[in-house]
């Protein structure tokens, strides 16, 4: 327990600059978990510019998971799980394809395909949002397509918001299902890439994770924030502005 409570050199060492992103970052996490949507990206994105690509993907995973556990407690009465075993199957497989395309991936390359991700969701969030055409796929192609591309970008970005939320928005559920099931769905997802993160991609260690105790109470204070003003933004005007930082977040990675 000692040394999950003392910093390694390597998280000794940041600077305050480093510090200040990572507690906006963990904040904005619990904020995204807690239904403010769309944000996650960005703030994942932001993280991933100070820490690195392929690094980030690790450090951030557990606060991911902290944030979960909290969002399922919370909405767990409302899990859609006949939905879910149908669904997981083809996420699985995806995390399994990006672990194996992950792991020996060079730096730069790996920060391309994380950015191209990134773009690519931004032009997805955005054709939902303003598309005319109502009608979404439901065959079982759909669904295996729409998770195997979940799992790899959840395992190389952390990013399957994107293509989970088509998936959900297919099977036409509830709100309370929609949202109760996303939460039981990413910690799944979450809790399945740890061991890989951990063994395969050496991405979270004891000093990551001393480094990630740090920044739960900055999680829980996103959640607490994310229920108190959800109800009180202009939510489609925010998450505009939030896509947008987020495109120019991954133009940023490309050239950092």
């Amino acid at each position: 327990m000692q040394e999950l409570l003392t910093l390694a050199p390597r998280y000794q060492d940041l600077s305050t600059f480093q510090w200040i992103v990572a507690i906006i970052g963990a904040t904005g996490i619990g904020m995204a978990k807690a239904g403010i949507k769309g944000s996650g990206m960005f703030f994942i994105t932001l993280i991933a510019i100070v820490f690195g690509a392929k690094e980030s993907t690790g450090l951030i995973v557990p606060l991911l998971i902290t944030a979960d556990i909290f969002a399922v407690l919370y909405y767990k009465r409302h899990t859609d799980w006949k939905l879910l075993l149908r669904f997981i199957p083809w996420i699985f497989a995806g995390v399994l394809l990006g672990v194996w395309l992950g792991k020996d991936m060079p730096e730069a390359i790996f920060k391309q395909v994380m950015a191209v991700i990134i773009i690519l969701s931004v032009i997805i969030m955005f054709y939902w949002e303003y598309r005319k055409n109502e009608r979404v796929p439901s065959e079982w192609w759909f669904a295996g397509g729409m998770g195997i591309t979940a799992g790899f970008t959840t395992m190389v970005g952390n990013l399957a918001g994107a293509f989970t939320n088509i998936f959900f928005l297919a099977m036409r559920v509830s709100k309370i299902k929609f949202i109760g099931s996303l939460a039981m769905l990413y910690l799944i997802i979450n809790l399945f890439k740890l061991p890989f993160h951990i063994w395969s991609w050496e991405t979270i260690s004891i000093e990551s994770l001393a480094f990630n105790i740090r920044l739960i109470p900055a999680v829980l204070v996103g959640i607490w924030i994310g229920i108190k003003v959800v109800n009180l933004i202009n939510e489609k005007a925010f998450r505009n502005m939030i896509l947008i930082l987020t495109a120019v977040g991954a133009v940023l990675i490309l050239l950092k």
